[in-house]
């Protein structure tokens, strides 16, 4: 599948979760949630210790989310994410997106195993969604 495709699936659903989201509005984990409500999805901000971000209620992680997520973006670091990416399949999540600098090898090879579509190594959801500063 190329990479556009993976990200029209990623695309259709109708809720994402952003992990990593911040409640500082100059971090990419903020500018991503705000990219989502930009082009008016739902979007849920996980972070093990805030509980609002932007207005919106935050969860301390996928597991806590009290409605099915169609998709994840992700902005943790390395380390983070292999976690979050096993939460994810846990959590019977087939779609993620690992924003530049929060991949790893071992998160793209978890990822596989569960068989996910994944977006890496390249595109960014901020240039997808045009996203804009405001």
């Amino acid at each position: 599948m190329s990479t556009d495709q993976n990200i029209e699936q990623f695309l259709s659903g109708e809720t994402f979760a952003v992990v990593g989201a911040s409640t500082n509005r100059a971090k990419y984990g903020n500018k991503v949630l705000r990219a989502y409500l930009q082009t008016d999805r739902t979007a849920i901000p996980v972070h093990p210790s805030v509980h609002e971000i932007e207005g919106l209620a935050a969860y301390a992680d996928l597991a806590s989310i009290p409605e099915a997520i169609h998709a994840i973006s992700i902005i943790t670091p390395p380390r983070v994410t292999e976690t979050i990416i096993a939460q994810a399949a846990e959590c019977g999540i087939e779609h993620v997106w690992i924003q530049p600098g929060a991949e790893s090898e071992k998160a793209l090879t978890i990822a596989d195993a569960h068989q996910m579509n994944v977006i890496a190594g390249g595109p960014c959801i901020l240039v997808t969604l045009q996203y804009r500063e405001g």
